[in-house]
């Protein structure tokens, strides 16, 4: 059972963002991983204080994030946007709590370990100096755990990716405009439906732009997956070059990766490589070819690849086909695994 309340060694934890797409798959986690803690509190905008929410059988009231004392928790996940964690992730931070951040705000902060564990879980082995751990984005995050085991047996020279990212990336609010705008075209093509999360509409259609433009021409959404790759896997000089398109896809993001190498790639070595990776699932280990889709995949806690060729007109590059759940393993499930690193290596 997770919830243990006389045990002194679990932690107290609290959720901010706790209403929201991201804080909802989160809860679940905890649930279904049996992460253990003493005591939970949910916490979120002021609009949501007050309503509840049901955490392991148990009705949790949620807290407003202006009036919450963080002294009371050890350990805060925030995941309620960028603006609420640069005004309350160092509050929470000086009040004793050590934050798992979701958002952007942190990330390339030097005094904050941007971390996905199954990659340099070892950043988590003090506790920062900022009292911030920093969750890396979406997309970035599948990516990393691919290239790791390619870097360490070919180097890596050149990453080249093109992302398929669903609705969902905009929360509860992403999917259901997706929705109404989709029943909206149906009833009438010429009907863009709703644009407040998506614009043009994302019924029918794909947008090559996500976040702000920034004046390199490059989105932020696409500077993010080059500076936190360079910082995750401790490679400052590695070129990343990505075009972010966001897709009619209610939840789950998928990615073309072109990679060259150092080192001549050989593709049965790589499927090995890749297959013995924890938490991986290879759909063309047996079946050349075979790939997966985010409305197939039937394990939403790994990172899914098939499509895997190396370039018979140039045998250091190979490509990947790579699809994983946005929500889980783009967000809380790696949240989650940091806090279960923390508290295996007794950081906490």
């Amino acid at each position: 059972m997770p919830y243990t309340p006389h045990d002194t060694t679990a932690p107290r934890i609290a959720l901010v963002g706790a209403t929201g797409a991201v804080g909802e798959t989160l809860i679940g986690l905890i649930e279904d991983r049996a992460f253990r803690y003493r005591e939970i509190q949910l916490v979120a905008s002021p609009r949501s204080q007050g309503r509840t929410l049901r955490v392991d059988g148990r009705e949790h009231r949620v807290s407003a994030v202006d009036t919450f004392d963080f002294s009371t928790v050890d350990l805060a996940f925030f995941s309620a946007g960028s603006d609420v964690s640069r005004k309350w992730a160092p509050v929470a931070a000086a009040q004793g709590a050590l934050v798992i951040d979701n958002t952007n705000a942190f990330r390339m902060d030097p005094d904050t370990p941007l971390v996905v564990p199954q990659v340099n879980a070892d950043a988590l082995a003090t506790r920062p100096a900022s009292g911030i751990v920093a969750n890396p984005n979406c997309s970035t995050i599948p990516l990393v755990r691919l290239l790791r085991p390619i870097e360490d047996r070919w180097g890596l020279s050149k990453v080249v990716v093109s992302t398929y990212q669903a609705a969902s990336g905009r929360g509860h609010s992403g999917t259901a405009e997706l929705h109404e705008a989709t029943r909206a075209a149906l009833a009438n093509p010429a009907d863009p439906g709703p644009q407040a999360e998506f614009a043009p509409t994302l019924a029918f259609n794909v947008i090559p732009f996500i976040d702000e433009l920034l004046d390199s021409g490059f989105t932020m959404e696409e500077q993010k997956m080059l500076q936190e790759s360079r910082k995750i896997l401790a490679l400052r000089h590695l070129d990343v070059t990505t075009t972010c398109v966001r897709v009619p896809v209610r939840n789950g993001h998928s990615e073309a990766v072109w990679i060259e190498c150092h080192d001549v790639v050989d593709r049965a070595e790589l499927v090995a490589a890749l297959c013995a990776l924890p938490e991986v699932t290879v759909h063309d280990r047996d079946a050349p070819g075979a790939f997966p889709t985010p409305r197939t995949i039937a394990e939403a806690n790994d990172v899914h690849v098939g499509r895997i060729r190396v370039s018979p007109h140039n045998p250091r590059g190979c490509w990947l086909w790579v699809v994983a759940d946005n929500l889980r393993i783009g967000a809380a499930l790696n949240a989650l695994q940091i806090a279960e690193e923390l508290v295996a290596r007794g950081t906490l």
